[in-house]
Protein backbone atom coordinates (compact mmCIF):
# COMPACT_ATOMS: atom_id res chain seq x y z
CA UNK A 1 0.00 0.00 0.00
CA UNK A 2 1.69 3.37 -0.84
CA UNK A 3 0.13 6.54 0.48
CA UNK A 4 1.23 10.43 -0.09
CA UNK A 5 0.20 12.73 2.93
CA UNK A 6 1.89 15.52 4.09
CA UNK A 7 3.20 14.92 6.95
CA UNK A 8 4.18 11.28 9.22
CA UNK A 9 3.54 11.47 12.45
CA UNK A 10 5.48 8.47 14.06
CA UNK A 11 4.54 7.92 17.52
CA UNK A 12 1.20 8.13 18.87
CA UNK A 13 1.69 8.98 22.51
CA UNK A 14 -0.07 12.29 23.35
CA UNK A 15 2.71 14.51 21.80
CA UNK A 16 2.46 12.78 18.44
CA UNK A 17 -1.87 12.65 18.56
CA UNK A 18 -1.37 16.33 19.67
CA UNK A 19 0.65 16.93 16.18
CA UNK A 20 -2.02 14.65 14.39
CA UNK A 21 -4.77 16.87 15.95
CA UNK A 22 -3.08 20.39 14.99
CA UNK A 23 -2.14 19.44 11.49
CA UNK A 24 -5.56 18.61 10.83
CA UNK A 25 -7.04 21.30 12.08
CA UNK A 26 -4.37 23.37 9.98
CA UNK A 27 -6.12 21.85 6.94
CA UNK A 28 -2.60 19.22 5.93
CA UNK A 29 -2.80 15.99 5.91
CA UNK A 30 -1.07 13.42 8.33
CA UNK A 31 -0.58 9.91 8.82
CA UNK A 32 0.28 8.59 12.27
CA UNK A 33 1.53 5.33 13.47
CA UNK A 34 1.62 3.41 16.75
CA UNK A 35 3.31 0.34 17.37
CA UNK A 36 1.36 -0.46 20.26
CA UNK A 37 -2.21 -1.80 19.73
CA UNK A 38 -4.03 0.06 22.59
CA UNK A 39 -3.41 2.97 24.18
CA UNK A 40 -0.96 2.91 27.31
CA UNK A 41 -3.59 2.05 30.06
CA UNK A 42 -1.23 3.46 33.04
CA UNK A 43 -0.10 7.02 33.53
CA UNK A 44 3.12 8.38 32.71
CA UNK A 45 2.66 11.98 32.95
CA UNK A 46 0.85 13.32 35.52
CA UNK A 47 1.57 17.33 35.45
CA UNK A 48 0.52 20.21 33.41
CA UNK A 49 1.30 23.79 33.66
CA UNK A 50 -0.79 26.53 32.27
CA UNK A 51 1.29 26.70 28.28
CA UNK A 52 0.66 23.05 28.17
CA UNK A 53 -3.44 23.85 29.11
CA UNK A 54 -3.58 26.65 26.51
CA UNK A 55 -1.60 24.40 24.12
CA UNK A 56 -4.97 21.34 24.49
CA UNK A 57 -7.31 24.76 24.75
CA UNK A 58 -5.98 25.21 20.83
CA UNK A 59 -7.72 21.54 19.73
CA UNK A 60 -10.85 23.56 20.94
CA UNK A 61 -12.23 21.22 23.66
CA UNK A 62 -9.99 22.96 26.75
CA UNK A 63 -12.88 22.91 29.12
CA UNK A 64 -12.84 19.07 28.48
CA UNK A 65 -9.71 18.91 29.49
CA UNK A 66 -10.06 20.81 32.30
CA UNK A 67 -12.81 18.61 33.47
CA UNK A 68 -10.27 15.66 33.25
CA UNK A 69 -7.70 17.53 35.59
CA UNK A 70 -7.33 18.80 39.24
CA UNK A 71 -5.65 22.31 39.81
CA UNK A 72 -2.73 21.68 42.89
CA UNK A 73 -3.42 23.72 45.58
CA UNK A 74 -0.23 23.57 47.18
CA UNK A 75 3.38 22.45 46.54
CA UNK A 76 5.50 21.87 49.67
CA UNK A 77 9.55 20.57 50.66
CA UNK A 78 9.84 18.18 53.16
CA UNK A 79 12.58 17.08 55.06
CA UNK A 80 14.32 14.55 57.04
CA UNK A 81 12.80 14.92 60.41
CA UNK A 82 9.33 15.99 58.21
CA UNK A 83 9.81 19.71 58.54
CA UNK A 84 7.55 21.52 55.93
CA UNK A 85 10.85 23.68 54.48
CA UNK A 86 8.16 24.93 51.90
CA UNK A 87 4.73 25.83 51.38
CA UNK A 88 3.49 27.16 48.40
CA UNK A 89 -0.13 27.98 47.61
CA UNK A 90 -1.00 27.33 43.89
CA UNK A 91 -4.89 27.02 43.19
CA UNK A 92 -5.19 29.78 41.02
CA UNK A 93 -4.92 30.79 37.40
CA UNK A 94 -1.71 32.42 35.81
CA UNK A 95 -1.27 34.33 32.90
CA UNK A 96 -2.31 31.78 30.64
CA UNK A 97 -5.73 31.69 31.75
CA UNK A 98 -5.59 27.97 33.20
CA UNK A 99 -3.94 27.52 36.70
CA UNK A 100 -0.64 26.99 36.60
CA UNK A 101 -0.33 23.10 37.86
CA UNK A 102 -2.59 20.80 36.93
CA UNK A 103 -2.82 17.30 37.57
CA UNK A 104 -4.36 14.61 35.47
CA UNK A 105 -4.45 10.67 34.85
CA UNK A 106 -2.80 10.25 31.45
CA UNK A 107 -4.85 8.29 29.78
CA UNK A 108 -8.22 10.31 30.26
CA UNK A 109 -6.01 13.37 28.43
CA UNK A 110 -5.26 11.19 25.97
CA UNK A 111 -8.25 9.77 25.08
CA UNK A 112 -9.56 13.15 24.66
CA UNK A 113 -6.68 14.38 22.19
CA UNK A 114 -7.43 11.08 20.10
CA UNK A 115 -10.94 12.04 19.98
CA UNK A 116 -9.84 15.31 18.48
CA UNK A 117 -7.91 13.63 15.66
CA UNK A 118 -10.94 11.13 15.36
CA UNK A 119 -13.39 13.71 14.40
CA UNK A 120 -10.46 16.12 12.19
CA UNK A 121 -10.54 15.25 8.32
CA UNK A 122 -7.18 14.89 6.57
CA UNK A 123 -5.65 12.91 9.84
CA UNK A 124 -5.67 9.43 10.99
CA UNK A 125 -4.06 7.34 13.68
CA UNK A 126 -3.02 3.86 12.60
CA UNK A 127 -1.98 1.34 15.63
CA UNK A 128 -0.30 -1.48 15.92
CA UNK A 129 1.86 -0.21 13.05
CA UNK A 130 5.77 -0.59 13.23
CA UNK A 131 7.76 1.51 11.26
CA UNK A 132 10.55 0.19 10.12
CA UNK A 133 12.41 2.28 8.00
CA UNK A 134 12.32 6.30 7.43
CA UNK A 135 14.18 7.80 4.56
CA UNK A 136 15.00 11.63 3.37
CA UNK A 137 14.30 11.38 -0.34
CA UNK A 138 14.52 14.70 -2.98
CA UNK A 139 11.78 17.22 -1.20
CA UNK A 140 10.28 14.43 1.28
CA UNK A 141 11.09 11.53 3.12
CA UNK A 142 9.51 7.92 2.90
CA UNK A 143 8.74 6.26 6.00
CA UNK A 144 7.78 2.09 5.57
CA UNK A 145 6.07 0.20 8.33
CA UNK A 146 4.67 -3.21 8.89
CA UNK A 147 0.84 -4.05 10.77
CA UNK A 148 0.06 -6.56 12.67
CA UNK A 149 -1.14 -9.02 10.08
CA UNK A 150 2.24 -7.71 8.56
CA UNK A 151 0.90 -6.15 5.66
CA UNK A 152 3.01 -3.74 4.43
CA UNK A 153 2.76 0.19 4.14
CA UNK A 154 4.65 2.71 2.62
CA UNK A 155 3.87 6.36 2.87
CA UNK A 156 5.78 9.13 0.97
CA UNK A 157 5.60 12.75 2.89
CA UNK A 158 6.81 15.83 2.46
CA UNK A 159 7.93 15.83 6.20
CA UNK A 160 8.07 13.43 9.10
CA UNK A 161 7.63 14.14 13.15
CA UNK A 162 8.67 11.27 15.19
CA UNK A 163 7.40 11.53 18.56
CA UNK A 164 8.70 8.05 19.43
CA UNK A 165 9.73 8.24 22.80
CA UNK A 166 13.22 8.14 24.92
CA UNK A 167 14.26 5.43 22.60
CA UNK A 168 13.20 6.53 19.52
CA UNK A 169 14.31 4.35 16.70
CA UNK A 170 13.99 6.89 14.33
CA UNK A 171 16.54 9.08 16.55
CA UNK A 172 18.97 5.98 16.33
CA UNK A 173 18.33 5.54 12.73
CA UNK A 174 18.92 8.82 11.90
CA UNK A 175 22.53 8.87 13.76
CA UNK A 176 21.68 10.86 16.43
CA UNK A 177 23.63 11.24 19.74
CA UNK A 178 22.24 12.34 22.74
CA UNK A 179 23.74 14.13 25.32
CA UNK A 180 24.06 13.16 28.81
CA UNK A 181 22.39 16.09 31.57
CA UNK A 182 23.44 15.00 35.24
CA UNK A 183 23.21 11.73 36.72
CA UNK A 184 20.88 9.00 36.35
CA UNK A 185 18.84 7.59 38.92
CA UNK A 186 16.36 4.44 39.48
CA UNK A 187 13.23 4.95 40.88
CA UNK A 188 10.38 3.06 41.80
CA UNK A 189 7.47 4.68 40.71
CA UNK A 190 3.59 3.54 42.09
CA UNK A 191 0.19 4.60 41.09
CA UNK A 192 -3.21 3.44 42.31
CA UNK A 193 -6.53 4.21 44.63
CA UNK A 194 -5.75 5.28 47.81
CA UNK A 195 -9.15 4.58 49.53
CA UNK A 196 -10.06 5.44 52.89
CA UNK A 197 -6.84 6.68 54.07
CA UNK A 198 -5.96 10.17 54.28
CA UNK A 199 -2.41 10.75 52.45
CA UNK A 200 -1.19 13.97 52.64
CA UNK A 201 -2.88 17.02 51.91
CA UNK A 202 -0.47 19.02 49.84
CA UNK A 203 -1.16 17.79 46.43
CA UNK A 204 2.58 17.80 45.50
CA UNK A 205 5.41 16.84 48.16
CA UNK A 206 9.14 16.48 47.46
CA UNK A 207 10.69 14.47 50.39
CA UNK A 208 14.30 15.82 50.32
CA UNK A 209 14.77 12.36 52.52
CA UNK A 210 18.41 11.71 52.35
CA UNK A 211 17.59 8.30 53.76
CA UNK A 212 15.48 7.63 50.87
CA UNK A 213 13.83 10.85 48.47
CA UNK A 214 10.67 10.69 47.66
CA UNK A 215 7.54 12.46 45.72
CA UNK A 216 4.18 12.62 46.39
CA UNK A 217 1.25 13.54 44.24
CA UNK A 218 -2.29 13.85 44.64
CA UNK A 219 -4.49 13.20 41.12
CA UNK A 220 -7.79 13.48 39.95
CA UNK A 221 -10.38 11.04 42.16
CA UNK A 222 -8.62 8.88 44.45
CA UNK A 223 -5.67 8.13 42.18
CA UNK A 224 -2.20 8.92 43.91
CA UNK A 225 1.29 8.66 42.63
CA UNK A 226 4.58 8.41 45.06
CA UNK A 227 7.94 8.09 43.65
CA UNK A 228 10.88 6.66 45.71
CA UNK A 229 14.59 6.96 44.96
CA UNK A 230 16.23 3.06 44.79
CA UNK A 231 18.88 2.44 47.73
CA UNK A 232 22.02 -0.02 47.23
CA UNK A 233 20.48 -2.47 49.42
CA UNK A 234 17.23 -2.44 47.77
CA UNK A 235 15.75 -5.70 46.50
CA UNK A 236 14.27 -4.93 43.04
CA UNK A 237 11.41 -7.74 44.12
CA UNK A 238 10.70 -7.19 47.27
CA UNK A 239 10.46 -3.42 46.91
CA UNK A 240 7.52 -3.70 44.51
CA UNK A 241 5.60 -5.53 46.85
CA UNK A 242 2.71 -4.01 49.17
CA UNK A 243 4.38 -4.17 52.50
CA UNK A 244 7.51 -2.52 50.93
CA UNK A 245 5.25 0.02 49.69
CA UNK A 246 3.78 0.88 52.71
CA UNK A 247 7.18 0.53 54.50
CA UNK A 248 8.79 3.00 52.48
CA UNK A 249 6.28 5.41 52.25
CA UNK A 250 5.94 5.47 55.64
CA UNK A 251 2.42 4.20 55.86
CA UNK A 252 0.87 6.68 53.33
CA UNK A 253 -0.13 3.86 50.97
CA UNK A 254 -1.03 1.64 53.39
CA UNK A 255 -1.37 -1.98 52.18
CA UNK A 256 -4.98 -2.87 52.64
CA UNK A 257 -6.07 0.50 51.44
CA UNK A 258 -3.93 1.60 48.26
CA UNK A 259 -4.90 -0.37 45.36
CA UNK A 260 -1.51 -0.25 42.81
CA UNK A 261 -2.42 -0.16 38.92
CA UNK A 262 1.30 0.10 38.10
CA UNK A 263 4.65 -0.11 40.41
CA UNK A 264 7.40 -0.15 38.21
CA UNK A 265 11.04 0.80 38.42
CA UNK A 266 12.38 3.58 36.27
CA UNK A 267 15.92 5.65 35.45
CA UNK A 268 15.49 8.75 35.57
CA UNK A 269 17.69 10.68 33.24
CA UNK A 270 18.25 13.95 31.57
CA UNK A 271 19.03 13.40 27.64
CA UNK A 272 19.29 16.51 25.08
CA UNK A 273 19.48 15.32 20.93
CA UNK A 274 22.15 16.30 19.73
CA UNK A 275 20.21 17.25 16.29
CA UNK A 276 16.79 17.44 16.31
CA UNK A 277 16.29 17.72 12.69
CA UNK A 278 17.95 15.90 9.47
CA UNK A 279 16.48 16.81 6.12
CA UNK A 280 12.89 16.65 6.30
CA UNK A 281 12.78 14.64 9.76
CA UNK A 282 12.06 16.14 12.86
CA UNK A 283 12.29 15.33 16.55
CA UNK A 284 10.06 15.80 19.29
CA UNK A 285 9.01 14.85 22.50
CA UNK A 286 11.21 12.46 24.39
CA UNK A 287 12.75 11.76 21.32
CA UNK A 288 14.68 14.83 21.30
CA UNK A 289 14.97 15.33 25.53
CA UNK A 290 14.08 13.66 28.23
CA UNK A 291 14.21 15.75 32.14
CA UNK A 292 14.29 14.21 35.31
CA UNK A 293 10.48 14.58 37.18
CA UNK A 294 11.38 17.67 39.63
CA UNK A 295 9.40 19.80 37.78
CA UNK A 296 6.92 18.03 35.75
CA UNK A 297 8.24 19.36 32.64
CA UNK A 298 8.26 16.34 30.26
CA UNK A 299 5.46 16.56 28.25
CA UNK A 300 4.44 19.99 28.55
CA UNK A 301 7.94 20.38 26.63
CA UNK A 302 6.81 17.68 24.19
CA UNK A 303 3.66 19.61 23.42
CA UNK A 304 5.76 23.19 23.34
CA UNK A 305 7.83 21.02 20.46
CA UNK A 306 4.59 20.60 17.99
CA UNK A 307 2.66 23.90 19.16
CA UNK A 308 6.21 25.37 17.75
CA UNK A 309 6.68 23.21 15.13
CA UNK A 310 3.04 22.82 12.88
CA UNK A 311 2.15 26.09 12.35
CA UNK A 312 5.71 26.75 10.53
CA UNK A 313 5.03 23.80 8.28
CA UNK A 314 1.65 25.01 7.80
CA UNK A 315 3.37 28.13 6.33
CA UNK A 316 5.71 26.36 3.99
CA UNK A 317 3.19 23.92 3.21
CA UNK A 318 1.09 26.80 1.99
CA UNK A 319 4.51 28.63 -0.01
CA UNK A 320 4.17 31.55 2.55
CA UNK A 321 7.67 30.81 3.93
CA UNK A 322 10.60 28.92 2.62
CA UNK A 323 12.28 25.97 4.30
CA UNK A 324 14.77 27.99 6.45
CA UNK A 325 11.77 28.41 8.75
CA UNK A 326 11.82 25.36 9.81
CA UNK A 327 15.31 25.82 10.53
CA UNK A 328 14.12 27.68 13.85
CA UNK A 329 12.34 24.98 15.34
CA UNK A 330 15.45 23.16 16.96
CA UNK A 331 17.33 27.06 17.19
CA UNK A 332 14.19 27.99 18.84
CA UNK A 333 12.98 24.98 21.04
CA UNK A 334 16.18 23.12 21.78
CA UNK A 335 17.99 25.97 24.29
CA UNK A 336 14.26 26.17 25.76
CA UNK A 337 14.26 22.34 26.67
CA UNK A 338 17.43 22.17 27.90
CA UNK A 339 16.98 25.19 30.15
CA UNK A 340 14.32 22.82 32.40
CA UNK A 341 16.04 19.52 32.02
CA UNK A 342 19.39 20.91 32.85
CA UNK A 343 17.61 22.90 35.73
CA UNK A 344 15.74 20.32 36.96
CA UNK A 345 19.46 17.90 37.37
CA UNK A 346 20.97 20.52 39.20
CA UNK A 347 17.86 20.51 41.68
CA UNK A 348 17.94 16.70 41.91
CA UNK A 349 21.85 17.35 43.33
CA UNK A 350 20.23 19.35 46.03
CA UNK A 351 16.56 18.06 46.83
CA UNK A 352 17.01 14.61 45.98
CA UNK A 353 20.79 14.59 47.79
CA UNK A 354 21.61 11.07 50.24
CA UNK A 355 23.69 12.88 51.84
CA UNK A 356 22.97 13.83 55.22
CA UNK A 357 25.40 16.97 55.67
CA UNK A 358 24.43 18.45 52.06
CA UNK A 359 20.89 17.65 53.37
CA UNK A 360 21.40 19.59 56.67
CA UNK A 361 23.42 22.34 54.61
CA UNK A 362 20.13 22.45 52.14
CA UNK A 363 17.50 22.84 54.49
CA UNK A 364 19.70 25.57 56.65
CA UNK A 365 19.73 27.43 53.35
CA UNK A 366 16.11 26.86 52.41
CA UNK A 367 15.15 28.20 55.78
CA UNK A 368 16.98 31.42 55.69
CA UNK A 369 16.22 31.74 51.96
CA UNK A 370 12.96 30.85 51.06
CA UNK A 371 12.42 32.76 48.13
CA UNK A 372 15.38 30.48 46.59
CA UNK A 373 13.19 27.79 46.83
CA UNK A 374 10.66 29.54 44.37
CA UNK A 375 9.94 27.76 40.54
CA UNK A 376 12.06 29.02 37.96
CA UNK A 377 11.41 32.11 35.35
CA UNK A 378 10.60 29.81 32.07
CA UNK A 379 13.21 31.00 29.73
CA UNK A 380 12.72 32.65 26.82
CA UNK A 381 12.95 31.00 23.07
CA UNK A 382 16.55 30.81 21.08
CA UNK A 383 17.20 32.97 18.17
CA UNK A 384 14.43 32.75 15.98
CA UNK A 385 11.67 34.60 14.29
CA UNK A 386 11.17 37.13 16.83
CA UNK A 387 13.28 39.84 18.11
CA UNK A 388 14.50 38.48 21.35
CA UNK A 389 18.21 39.66 20.11
CA UNK A 390 17.15 43.52 20.74
CA UNK A 391 14.19 43.09 23.10
CA UNK A 392 14.56 41.21 26.15
CA UNK A 393 10.63 40.90 25.45
CA UNK A 394 10.54 39.26 23.14
CA UNK A 395 10.94 35.65 22.05
CA UNK A 396 8.96 34.63 25.45
CA UNK A 397 5.59 33.41 25.76
CA UNK A 398 2.80 36.03 25.85
CA UNK A 399 -0.17 35.92 27.86
CA UNK A 400 -3.99 35.57 27.70
CA UNK A 401 -6.52 37.52 29.04
CA UNK A 402 -9.88 36.53 29.82
CA UNK A 403 -12.18 38.82 28.70
CA UNK A 404 -14.70 40.41 30.78
CA UNK A 405 -17.60 37.88 28.81
CA UNK A 406 -15.29 35.09 30.14
CA UNK A 407 -13.75 34.19 26.88
CA UNK A 408 -10.06 33.14 26.73
CA UNK A 409 -8.54 35.57 23.62
CA UNK A 410 -7.35 32.42 22.21
CA UNK A 411 -10.33 31.19 21.99
CA UNK A 412 -11.13 34.51 19.41
CA UNK A 413 -8.03 34.46 17.74
CA UNK A 414 -7.31 30.68 16.50
CA UNK A 415 -3.79 29.66 15.17
CA UNK A 416 -2.97 32.89 13.82
CA UNK A 417 -0.47 35.93 14.17
CA UNK A 418 -2.22 38.30 16.82
CA UNK A 419 -1.74 42.42 16.05
CA UNK A 420 -2.97 43.62 18.97
CA UNK A 421 -2.30 48.01 18.89
CA UNK A 422 -3.43 50.40 20.38
CA UNK A 423 -6.01 52.98 18.36
CA UNK A 424 -3.60 55.82 17.97
CA UNK A 425 -0.48 53.87 16.78
CA UNK A 426 -2.87 51.44 14.17
CA UNK A 427 -4.09 55.34 12.81
CA UNK A 428 -0.87 56.21 12.42
CA UNK A 429 0.00 53.29 10.09
CA UNK A 430 0.24 54.34 6.54
CA UNK A 431 -3.19 52.95 5.08
CA UNK A 432 -1.19 50.27 3.42
CA UNK A 433 -0.08 48.68 5.99
CA UNK A 434 -3.57 48.54 7.57
CA UNK A 435 -5.17 47.46 4.44
CA UNK A 436 -2.77 44.46 4.52
CA UNK A 437 -3.38 43.50 7.98
CA UNK A 438 -6.79 43.45 7.48
CA UNK A 439 -6.96 41.64 4.14
CA UNK A 440 -4.36 39.07 5.83
CA UNK A 441 -5.80 35.78 6.21
CA UNK A 442 -3.10 34.94 9.07
CA UNK A 443 -3.49 37.82 10.83
CA UNK A 444 -5.91 39.21 13.05
CA UNK A 445 -5.38 42.69 14.45
CA UNK A 446 -7.22 43.81 17.44
CA UNK A 447 -7.51 47.76 19.03
CA UNK A 448 -9.92 47.45 21.47
CA UNK A 449 -9.01 47.90 24.71
CA UNK A 450 -11.36 46.00 26.20
CA UNK A 451 -9.82 43.18 24.67
CA UNK A 452 -6.04 43.83 24.25
CA UNK A 453 -5.41 46.49 27.28
CA UNK A 454 -4.03 43.56 29.48
CA UNK A 455 -1.68 42.65 26.98
CA UNK A 456 -0.41 45.69 26.15
CA UNK A 457 0.13 46.35 29.88
CA UNK A 458 1.75 43.27 30.45
CA UNK A 459 4.66 44.38 27.93
CA UNK A 460 4.38 47.53 28.43
CA UNK A 461 4.07 49.09 24.82
CA UNK A 462 1.66 50.54 22.34
CA UNK A 463 1.51 46.94 20.61
CA UNK A 464 2.84 43.83 20.29
CA UNK A 465 3.06 41.03 17.94
CA UNK A 466 2.26 37.82 18.72
CA UNK A 467 3.13 34.00 17.02
CA UNK A 468 0.07 31.25 16.01
CA UNK A 469 1.68 29.44 19.53
CA UNK A 470 1.82 32.64 21.57
CA UNK A 471 4.97 33.92 21.89
CA UNK A 472 5.99 37.16 21.69
CA UNK A 473 7.27 38.39 18.05
CA UNK A 474 8.46 41.82 19.22
CA UNK A 475 6.95 44.80 20.55
CA UNK A 476 6.29 48.45 19.75
CA UNK A 477 5.96 51.64 20.65
CA UNK A 478 5.62 53.87 17.28
CA UNK A 479 3.99 53.13 13.99
CA UNK A 480 7.32 52.55 12.61
CA UNK A 481 8.21 49.90 14.60
CA UNK A 482 5.07 48.17 14.05
CA UNK A 483 5.63 48.38 10.77
CA UNK A 484 8.82 46.65 11.36
CA UNK A 485 7.81 43.58 13.28
CA UNK A 486 4.93 43.23 10.61
CA UNK A 487 7.09 42.64 7.59
CA UNK A 488 8.85 39.90 9.76
CA UNK A 489 5.36 37.69 9.79
CA UNK A 490 5.80 35.34 6.84
CA UNK A 491 2.51 35.91 5.26
CA UNK A 492 3.43 39.28 4.98
CA UNK A 493 7.00 39.32 3.60
CA UNK A 494 5.82 36.49 1.18
CA UNK A 495 3.18 38.91 -0.48
CA UNK A 496 3.39 39.36 -3.58
CA UNK A 497 0.37 41.65 -3.89
CA UNK A 498 1.82 43.82 -1.39
CA UNK A 499 5.38 45.70 -1.54
CA UNK A 500 6.62 45.53 1.89
CA UNK A 501 8.27 48.81 1.29
CA UNK A 502 4.82 50.22 1.19
CA UNK A 503 4.67 48.79 5.07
Amino acid sequence: MNEDVDVVVIGGGPVGTTALAQLGRAGLTAIGLEKDLEMWPTARAVHFDGETMRILQGLGIGEQFAAATIPMRQVEVVNESDEVLVHAPTDRFGDQAWNDHISFHQPDVERLVREVVESTPGVELRTGVTVTHVTNTPGGVEVRAVDAAGNEQCITARWAIAADGARSETRHALGIQNDKVGEDAQWLVVDGQLVGAPGYEADMIQFGRYTRPALWLRLPGTRVRMEFMLMPDDDPKEIVTPAAVERISRGALPADRFHPDRQAIYTFRGRIAQRWRVGNVFLAGDAAHQAPPLFGQGLCAGLRDVENLVWKLDLVARGLAGDDLLDTYERERKPHAAFWVETAANQAVVIQTTDAQVATGRDEYIRTNPAASALPIAPALGPGLHEGAVDHRAGRLGPQPILSDGTRLDDMVGRHFLVAVDRATYAALPESARLALDEDGDIVTLTDPLKIGQLLDAVQAKAIVLRPDHYILGVADTAAELMRLVRRIPSIAQSATVPTTTL
